[in-house]
């Protein structure tokens, strides 16, 4: 099997895979690592290595980019104390458990049980935003765990390059130097990043063209990351922060059918790296089992007590901070539900992957590294261990829970939001007759159009008449979207939505405005 037939492959099988559990209703991710485990089993199947350069740079960028656009600046705000305090705490506590966990159970000496802990320490933001897309948890119980699992991956891949400076060295890093390389890494990143999202506003402002516009959203992460990497900093932070401050702002750069070309595309690429990625990582665990020395065959045991360790401190963890913070804001009553789920969602997934893959062959001494064939094992097994299980469970823990929204519930908000805007739309339709701008024939369709909305019936029919008539339509009610636009945006600014309900109703005027197109 040549390269191109494996990757035509690769897309085939992770696209088919993918393209069921959206059938069956059941996690993509979990059911992708299943497949890819099962077909790299088969005897025919050659055994895949996969560039770290791959992973890093050419997947990794965008699948990060799209989870953190998906988070607003406000919401962040909202959960960034938890959000501290997990993604530094959880990480440390993780990794210094996994070691100790790793020496005792597994051949791995001090300094790779050490690098095996750095690399499972964080949660993966791309697992996470992939299994949270199906439940409808709470908007800030979602923002706070696909947050951590953004943020938690600087103070990761300090410790990671901290760990393997140790291994391949042979001496200890100290504490000092540990934390100015994270304020580097991570504060370097952060100014990449925000730099790079500016320079985008800046770029977008200026055309309007939807090819440049939809080549720009693609280039953006990569740039991002790129940039931040040649300068020694951390191109993760660089890549998040700047989809941060993107997704919070880039919808008011762009016009309807700019942002229905950039968001199809965008959702298409990102679609199959996902698919892609986690096919990949189920099919590579069997070729590094094949590739496991005779003292590392007790690998098996190794990945289920990996695991276990790294379920249990997160649970250990998020359990009596949220007791904490439940005692703070004067709740009498703690809950088990928000933190068992937001324990439950923390899986891992390609950024543990991407590190372990990155992990030097040889030392500085020119000897190979020791038992890092072990350490890919135990990674992509803990990975792959943690998707299938926690992915196939979590959803019954958050109907158990009870903390899922309630189709009613999105569905009031909805409505109520669609109200607003009918009538804001209204009002300037009322002033626009006052003043004789429209025809009184348009001015009465439209009229109906929005009271039609307002008392939820279905919305009537498009205008027919004579031309001059129907061109009239089109152009008014083009204005009173631009006002329904302006008045969801204000609904959001004042916090009477949420950002899940302004995505999906401006997604429905742009839609509705691109129809209206000449």
């Amino acid at each position: 099997m040549t390269g191109l037939t494996a990757v035509l492959f690769l897309v085939a099988l992770a696209t088919a895979v993918a393209t069921g559990a959206r059938h069956w209703r059941i996690p993509a991710p979990s059911l992708l690592v299943v497949a890819g485990v099962a077909v790299g089993t088969l005897p025919w199947m050659p055994d895949v290595h996969v560039d770290p350069e791959v992973i890093s740079v050419l997947v990794l960028p965008p699948l990060l980019y799209a989870s953190a656009e998906e988070i607003s600046w406000r919401d962040l705000c909202k959960v960034w104390r938890p959000v501290t305090v997990l993604a530094f705490g959880l990480v440390l506590a993780s990794a210094a458990a996994v070691c100790m966990v790793a020496s005792l159970v597994t051949p791995l000496a001090g300094p790779m049980a050490f690098v095996l802990g750095a690399v499972l320490a964080s949660t993966d933001p791309v697992a996470v935003t992939a299994l949270g897309r199906r439940l409808a948890l709470p908007p800030r119980v979602q923002v706070m765990v696909q947050a951590e699992s953004l943020f938690n991956d600087a103070t990761s891949l300090v410790l990671f390059k901290v760990a393997v400076g140790s291994a391949v060295i042979g001496g200890a890093v100290s504490p000092p130097a540990a934390v100015g390389k994270f304020v580097v890494l991570g504060g370097g990143g952060a100014l990449v990043g925000a730099a790079v999202a500016g320079m985008v506003v800046l770029i977008r402002k200026r055309t309007e063209d939807p090819v440049l516009e939809t080549v720009i959203a693609l280039v953006t992460p990569y740039a991002a990351y790129v940039l931040a990497e040649d300068l020694h900093t951390s191109g993760v932070t660089a890549v998040v922060l700047a989809g941060v401050l993107l997704g919070s702002t880039g919808h008011k750069l762009a016009n309807a059918p700019i942002r229905l070309q950039v968001h199809a595309v965008y959702a298409t690429v990102v679609f199959l790296l996902e698919s892609v990625v986690f096919a990949l990582i189920g099919l590579e665990l069997p070729s590094l089992v094949r590739a496991l020395a005779p003292d590392e065959r007790g690998w098996p045991l190794g990945v289920l007590a990996v695991a276990a360790t790294v379920i249990a401190v997160r649970l250990l963890w998020i359990f009596p901070l949220s007791a904490v913070m439940q005692h703070r804001r004067g709740e009498g009553r703690i809950s088990w539900r928000v933190p068992a789920v937001a324990s439950w969602a923390g899986t891992r997934g390609v950024m543990p992957l991407a590190a372990a893959l990155s992990i030097p062959l040889v030392t500085n001494g020119g000897e190979s590294l020791p038992h890092r064939s072990l350490v890919l094992t135990l990674t992509t097994g803990v990975v792959a261990l943690t998707l299938v299980v926690q992915g196939f469970t979590l959803a019954p823990l958050v109907r158990r829970s009870g903390i899922a929204l309630e189709p009613e519930h999105t569905a009031r908000e909805e409505a109520r939001a669609r109200g607003s805007l009918a009538r804001a739309a209204l009002l300037h339709l009322d002033d626009l007759v006052d003043l004789e701008a429209v025809p009184t024939a348009v001015a009465d369709q439209l009229r109906r159009d929005l009271e039609n909305r307002l008392c939820a019936e279905d919305e009537a029919d498009a205008a027919t008449g004579p031309p001059s008539a129907i061109a009239d339509h089109r152009v008014m009610r083009r204005a009173l979207i631009d006002v329904e636009s302006n008045e969801l945006q204000r609904l959001y600014d004042t916090h009477e939505i949420s950002d899940t309900t302004r995505r999906r109703i401006q997604r429905a005027l742009d839609l509705e405005d691109l129809g209206l197109a000449d």
